[in-house]
Formats: C-alpha cells, structure tokens, sequence
C-alpha cells in the first residue's frame, strides 16, 4: 500500500493559533481527492494523532481537491514542552499514512 505523502500533491502542516494544529492534504486531481477523502476518517485521523474523535474537524473542500484537518495542540505553542513551535512536523505522520490500492 502506498503512503499518502506517495499519491498526494503536498502534506504541510502549522499552528492554527496557539491551541490548535491544521493539517492540509493538496491532492491535486478530483480522483486522488475522492481516493484520499475515503481513507481520511475523522477515526484514522483520531488514532494518528491520539486525539478523542470529537476533536478533530475535517473539511473537504472539493472544488480545490483539498482536504483540511484540524485538531487541538497536545501543548500550547511556546510552552515549554512545546516539541514543535511551529506545527510543522504534524504532517509527516499522515504524509505516511498507508492508503488503500484502488479497487
């Protein structure tokens, strides 16, 4: 199976003010976007990130083949536990999400 970071466009991700860290999938094409929005649950994405589902937000915002996901920070930027002060590390770990082969 391949990693999304493989079939999608770009993973990036970044603080969405200091509680809150946004994942942005560019997918490219109508069909890597249907293929990606399939396998991006809000459960998967939960289990990735070790969050409660309710907390993470999901947008597909189709006309753009762009899906964005939105979850709290495990520490608020710039505490001094903050791993990441810019959220920018986040993406790797969905850029290496497996995705299932087309049927």
């Amino acid at each position: 199976m391949p990693a999304l970071g493989q079939i999608v466009e770009r993973v990036r991700s970044k603080n969405a003010g200091p509680f809150w860290v946004s994942v942005d999938v560019f997918c490219g094409s109508p069909d890597v976007f249907s293929r990606v929005r399939d396998a991006v649950s809000t459960d998967r994405i939960a289990a990735l990130y070790g969050q409660p589902v309710a907390a993470v937000q999901a947008y597909f915002l189709t006309d753009l083949n762009v899906i964005k996901l939105s979850f709290p920070r495990p520490t608020v930027q710039g505490a001094r536990d903050d791993r990441d002060m810019h959220g920018a590390q986040w993406a790797v770990l969905l850029a290496e999400m497996e995705i299932n082969q087309p049927a």
